[in-house]
Parts: structure tokens; sequence; C-alpha cells
């Protein structure tokens, strides 16, 4: 685990030896502020998206825009990837990716995918002459804008300490859990405990509320006590005891619903292939899933005690 201090991002050297080039695809809401911290850290940033509006944003943050991802892995060092899913990956790495790169360039790939697929992913990789890792990223759209992610990498130990720079750039800790592969295994399980985390915190406010408990007398209590936990202390589902919590801006930012549910079903997907029951994690999937169908997708997940307390007043009225 490496830590390093997020409020010096400009001042971290681009390592020795290296032309300081890298690619950058996919420059959405995570991605862009990626990319930018890695402009302010000194590197020369190649980048490509779809959407002409990111494009934009980069450019006037000081990315050098490509005509495609092609284009912009040509003389890089290193090749971030920070798409939507693991078909997306699978595909831009075959579609002229690899191909465009120089030989021994180090592919990292931020997206949060299927746990095969980016072993999929690192093999192609492999098979065309390049290096790489897993490296799903927890933080949300602030740790990106602020350079505070945390990396949880999966990959040979060579490969992460080559990357261990450029990372620095972009989060405060840098975890390597593994082999290839570890990165997304690693924040599949802590996003599944997150969404089970935030249905109970959620489900107590709305038992306090029934039972005549204010909201702060609960958080005060249960933010000190056995109780407390991420989804409580810093994203707390009701306004007022957490200023900074989405719950005070009407839910808008934060971890939207729908990036809950894709995850809960990935986290899904992977205790069906071992086999494991998980009740909790299968529920929480199933309740995120719901919800992602609900004009409540793009808000933060803590929305969930809304539904929570829809449902229960349903219950009381029949």
């Amino acid at each position: 685990m490496t830590t390093t201090p997020a409020a010096e991002p400009a001042h971290r050297p681009v390592p020795a030896g290296a032309s300081g080039v890298i690619a950058f695809i996919g420059l959405g809401n995570m991605g862009g502020p990626m990319a930018a911290n890695l402009v302010r850290a000194g590197y020369r940033v190649q980048a490509f998206d779809l959407a002409e509006p990111a494009l934009a944003a980069a450019r006037d943050a000081g990315v050098t825009v490509a005509t495609d991802a092609g284009e912009a892995a040509r003389g890089a060092d290193v090749v971030i990837t920070m798409l939507p899913a693991g078909r997306h990956v699978l595909s831009t790495y075959s579609g002229g990716l690899l191909d465009a790169a120089p030989a021994g360039a180090l592919f990292i790939d931020c997206s949060t995918i299927d746990v095969a697929d980016a072993r999929k992913a690192v093999e192609a990789a492999h098979a065309a002459g390049k290096r790489a890792l897993d490296a799903p990223v927890s933080g949300g759209t602030t740790g990106a804008t602020n350079g505070t992610l945390t990396f949880m990498v999966g990959g040979a130990d060579a490969d992460v300490d080559a990357a261990r720079p450029v990372l620095e750039a972009m989060g405060r800790k840098i975890v390597h859990c593994g082999g290839s592969g570890a990165g997304q295994a690693a924040k599949l399980c802590n996003n599944m405990l997150l969404g089970i985390q935030m249905i109970g915190v959620a489900e107590a406010f709305v038992l306090a509320e029934s039972l005549g408990l204010s909201q702060e007398a609960l958080f005060e209590v249960s933010s000190t006590a056995t109780g407390q936990c991420w989804a409580l202390n810093t994203n707390c589902p009701v306004p007022g005891p957490v200023p900074t919590s989405p719950a005070n801006r009407d839910y808008q930012g934060g971890f939207a619903v729908a990036l809950m549910a894709k995850d809960l079903g990935l986290a899904t997907t992977a205790l069906d292939a071992g086999g494991l029951g998980s009740p909790l994690g299968r529920l929480a999937a199933q309740v995120y899933g719901d919800l992602a169908t609900t004009d409540r997708a793009g808000q933060d997940f803590s929305t969930v005690i809304n539904v929570l307390r829809e449902r229960t007043a349903t219950a009381t009225q029949s």
C-alpha cells in the first residue's frame, strides 16, 4: 500500500527514462478529471472519447485530443482506459489500440468490469507484446477531480512499480491486490459491502423515524458506536448530520444508483461463477437493479432511503 499526499499532484516527477506520454481513452465524469491531473503532473496526455463535449473539456485542461484511440496510443509509454463495461475494453483493445501502442507499452485499465473480462484484456495485451494491469478506482468524481482516488491494482510486481508514479498523479492510495484480475475482485467485493451497508443504514434511519427518534440522535450514537461505517459517517443518507453528503443536495452528485447497480450486477455474476449464496449481496443487487430503472438512476445511491420510506408508507396503508 502506498500513500501519497493529494495536495501536490503538480510536483510529482515524470519517471526517469520515460517519454512522459500517456494515452487516455475514455474522458467521462471520471476519466476527464483523471487526465487533467496527469497534465498537471507534467505528462503529455493524448486522449480520445466518442463524446465531443468530453473532448472539448479535455482540450481546455491541456490534453492533446486525438482523432481516434489508435492515434492517441501512438508513441505512448502508458495507455489508460476508463470505459463503461468489459465489452468496451476488449473491443477497444482489439480494435487497434494494442497494435498502435509501442512494444512494451504499459496498459492500465481503470474501468470497473468483470474479473474474467479483466483477465482477457491482460491476456490480449500480453499476446500483443504489451504489459498490462487492471486498476479500478474508488473515490468517485470528487476523488477524480481532487486526485485522491484509491487504485486497486492487479498484475505483476514490476508493472505495478512502473505504474506507480502515474497512478500517484491521480490518486492518494495504490493497493497492489495480487495478480491479474485481483484489482477488479477487490473493487467488486468492496462495492458489494458498500451497497449492503447503505441499505442497512437507510433502514435504520427509517426505523428511527417510525419510533420518534431524531436523525441527529441516531447519527450521534451510531457514528461513534458499533454501527459506524462509511455509508453512515461520510455518505449519510439523510440531510443534516454530514453536511457534505449528497443527501444535502437532493441526492445529486456522488456515486450514482446506476453505477452501484452495475457493480452489484458484476458481483452477482462472480457469485454465480463461484457457486456462492450471499443472500445479502444478491438482495442489494436486486434493490439497486430495480432502483436503476426509475428516475432516481442518476442520483447518489443513498437515495435508496426514499424508496424504503415509500415502501414503509405503502405497507402502513395496506
